[in-house]
């Protein structure tokens, strides 16, 4: 088949796109035709060696945890699922090796919702690892509600665009930082106000529109911004973090829970977020497509933060 991968850890020259073996099909598992993949911080960051000690792998690797596509085969004991159904996936495995920037990816069954008729590969390959990480901070751990008010930072990527899409949906008043020419963007994917990521005072913007301080934060950033996180999420409240773990003794000091986020694949989660995109309750990220052959070029917008939404890589 043919897929993107790369031998040893390093930049995005190390991308090379191939032929390789199908990945193998066990009992439980769907193989899936992927005719999108979706690219994320991670997927660069894996590649960079970021997480080599805490997330096994074997070489070579196919990079990508978003896919969408059709069912191809599935293994002993699917149900619900046949050959030919258009179908997303969070390709995320307990090893990383088989990813989705592949002409083929095997998934746990578990892992996979079928594809809404009115959204595109492109756009379904746009939802799986940006809706679950955003779904599983806001609505599973934090348990967003009407009401609160939502901290989004980064909120023009990936996932914060679906993030504050998710907050507005469930009744949060939602407060995004970007950088001034994503403003635009970031509002009419519901945020109640837009504050520059770069400004000297931007602890000071976002209490003079929560003088409390927000119920909720979601950072996707990490570094100073995540620092700046703890003095504006008020006592009791919630903090996730995409990047690092958050301080311990800082969130102690304000009763906060906290957590850092590794998205995990869950088929009915991606179900549930694929619907309320479809149904136009939550907007669609704005998607930019290049072919798999461009992966390189990919992964250096990425790392550029020079992407709006999400980047998909389309093959054929």
């Amino acid at each position: 088949m043919k897929a993107a991968y790369y031998a040893r850890f390093g930049g995005a020259e190390l991308l090379n796109v191939g032929e390789l073996p199908e990945p193998p099909l066990a009992a439980g598992d769907v193989l899936i035709r992927v005719r999108a993949a979706g690219v994320n911080r991670l997927d660069w960051k894996i590649r960079q060696g970021a997480f080599k000690s805490t997330l096994p792998y074997a070489f070579p690797i196919i990079p990508g945890w978003d896919a969408a596509g059709e069912v191809a085969a599935v293994g002993e004991g699917v149900t619900g699922l046949s050959k030919g159904m258009r179908v997303m996936a969070c390709t995320r495995q307990p090893v990383v090796q088989w990813g989705a920037c592949a002409e083929y990816v095997a998934v746990p069954a578990s892992a996979v919702a079928q594809t809404p008729q009115s959204l595109d590969d492109p756009q379904a390959a746009a939802l799986p690892v940006a809706g679950l990480t955003a779904w599983q901070a806001l609505v599973e751990f934090a348990r967003v509600e009407a009401g609160q008010a939502v901290l989004v930072h980064g909120a023009a990527g990936g996932v914060g665009s679906l993030a504050v899409g998710i907050a507005r949906q469930r009744g949060a008043t939602v407060i995004g930082t970007a950088s001034p020419d994503q403003a635009d963007y970031v509002r009419a994917l519901g945020a109640d106000a837009v504050l520059d990521d770069a400004a000297p005072d931007l602890a000071a913007a976002i209490l003079a529109r929560a003088a409390d301080g927000v119920d909720v934060v979601l950072d996707t950033l990490g570094g100073e911004t995540l620092v700046l996180s703890y003095g504006v999420v008020k006592p009791g409240g919630t903090l996730v973090s995409l990047v690092e773990q958050p301080d311990l003794d800082q969130c102690a000091h304000k009763d906060l829970s906290a957590r850092q986020l590794l998205v995990r694949p869950d088929g009915g989660q991606l179900a549930e977020v694929a619907a309320l995109v479809a149904s136009g309750a939550v907007p669609l990220p704005e998607i930019q497509t290049l072919p798999l052959e461009r992966i390189a070029e990919a992964h250096r917008l990425s790392e550029a933060g020079q992407v709006r939404g999400k980047l998909v890589l389309t093959i054929s």
